[in-house]
């Protein structure tokens, strides 16, 4: 009887989720309180970008929040409006208006939820290391650049603001990590520039900030073929941008936490999210890198609480609180997310050691990913170039172990050609200038059994090799094809051109 007695209790505590943990529940409360602050400039910055009033952003980044922290298939991450999405719909909102704007985000989402069912989450098994790494580094770029104009051409106390912030984040956890120290340091610089009367720029520079929440509706748009030809191409260029960001961002915050997420379920909750933003008036977004890392790197956030409550307080501090978040100074920010950068940037992957030790393709690769997210300031863009470059010298590297080498029979009636290697389109190639057609005896055996045939063009090669021999009057056997390479060969032999 008192062991079932104690037992009950003890069920019950199995059953509750972890963030009831009075710690874990400190740390996600103060981490999307956090994000929440951190979230307010850039959702301004963002609706700048594409053109509509500072509301809409911030309405998004609600929406975006709440919803993808019950849809979405990665906790802790953050979703909110974005710059990646600003840009691909900004030109649609100046060329047609607002309501085709939130027409396009309501179609983006029902995008990616059929690519999410189509399983694009599994497309992140061919994306290579180097090409992750220039991700996470091009993304501590831009946003490191992103911080630069609020530091150029300002009142001189800006300075000494933004250094004490860095401090206060260096020093303070030292002291103690029950509270994160971005909020304190934007706690303290606050009431410093108010209690002493600082004229510096704060978020209520930024934009005039919400009074009331969003209210649910369609968009004003006339429902025909027309308007959906006009939106469908920035759809789908929003659903594509938004979910390579959000799957790449999922990615890295599954090797930081060292757990796995269901990459099929974050790309439906983005669309759903984002379905969701549009009925209620907002740009969409996706996955923020900026604020996932405030919220999983820096404050130790780990669950599906710190998200949804990031944007339930984006609300709060704008309807609530909205005159006191507007007199936070921008250099407390700045201070956050510059550290945010420094805390992103993999420094292992640039130190000289590293650099020494590394093929030089996957250099190249990596430089190539940065160099392509900076210089366009689209991450999808980088991202593709970056793995198709990184295709390219795998492809060089693997034709290369591709070889030929001949051994001619005692009698000198037949030579036999061992061919060792991954045959395809890049090897293959040059496979065919590696024969003496002329000079080899009538009997040529072409011996397979340490290679394999991948694509058409290695079988096109093969029978290119027979036909050279065959105008010669000589045969050809291919003898040691394992049973892939026997029924690629076989299907595809002296069909891959034209009868003569």
């Amino acid at each position: 009887m008192p062991d079932s007695a104690v037992s009950v209790p003890a069920r019950l505590r199995s059953f509750r989720p972890s963030w009831l943990s009075p710690k874990v529940l400190r740390t996600e409360v103060l981490a999307g309180l956090v994000v929440a602050l951190a979230l307010i400039p850039e959702a301004i910055s963002f609706s700048i970008i594409a053109g509509v009033d500072p509301a809409i952003g911030l309405f998004a980044s609600f929406t975006m929040a709440v919803t993808i922290a019950v849809v979405g298939g990665r906790p802790a991450m953050i979703s909110a409006a974005t710059g990646a999405v600003a840009l691909v719909i900004a030109p649609l909102n100046r060329q047609h208006g607002f309501g085709y704007l939130v027409a396009a985000v309501i179609l983006a989402g029902v995008f990616q939820i059929v690519l999410g069912a189509l399983g694009v989450g599994r497309l992140m098994r061919f994306i290579p290391r180097s090409v992750m790494v220039g991700f996470v580094n091009s993304l501590a770029i831009l946003v490191f650049m992103a911080q630069v104009p609020q530091l150029w051409d300002v009142p001189w106390a800006v300075y000494p603001l933004f250094a004490a912030g860095l401090a206060l984040m260096v020093l303070f956890p030292r002291i103690t990590t029950a509270v994160p120290a971005p909020l304190v340091s934007i706690a303290i610089l606050t009431v410093i520039t108010v209690a002493a009367g600082i004229t510096v720029p704060t978020v209520g520079d930024k934009g005039a900030l919400p009074s009331s929440l969003p209210v649910p509706g369609l968009p004003d748009v006339p429902f025909t073929l027309d308007t959906l030809a006009t939106i469908a191409p920035y759809a789908f260029a929003m659903a594509l941008v938004g979910l390579m960001e959000s799957l790449m961002t999922a990615q890295l915050v599954d090797e930081i936490t060292d757990t796995r997420s269901s990459k099929a379920r974050e790309a439906v909750g983005q669309g759903v999210a984002n379905i969701v933003t549009g009925f209620f008036g907002g740009m969409g977004g996706c996955a923020m890198i900026g604020q996932t890392m405030i919220n999983v790197k820096v404050s130790g956030a780990r669950t599906r609480l710190s998200t949804f409550l990031a944007g339930v307080f984006l609300m709060v501090l704008c309807i609530v609180f909205g005159p006191v978040v507007s007199d936070i100074p921008m250099a407390a920010l700045v201070a956050v997310m510059v550290m945010v950068c420094f805390a992103t940037f993999d420094w292992h992957s640039v130190a000289p050691r590293t650099l020494k030790r590394m093929p030089a393709g996957e250099i190249v690769v990596m430089a190539v990913t940065v160099v392509c997210v900076v210089a366009t300031h689209n991450l999808a863009v980088g991202v593709v170039t970056g793995s198709v470059t990184a295709m390219v010298v795998f492809a060089k590297r693997v034709a290369r172990l591709a070889d030929v080498t001949a051994v001619v029979g005692p009698d000198g009636g037949q030579v036999v050609y061992a061919v060792t290697g991954q045959l395809f389109f890049a090897s293959s190639n040059e496979l065919v200038g590696r024969f003496d057609y002329a000079g080899d005896p009538d009997r040529v055996v072409i011996d397979l059994s340490a290679a394999h045939i991948w694509d058409a063009s290695s079988v096109a090669a093969l029978d290119a090799i027979e036909r050279r021999y065959a105008q010669r009057g000589k045969t050809v056997e291919i003898t040691g094809l394992n049973g892939p390479s026997a029924g690629l060969h076989d299907s595809l032999s002296g069909e891959l051109t034209a009868a003569g």
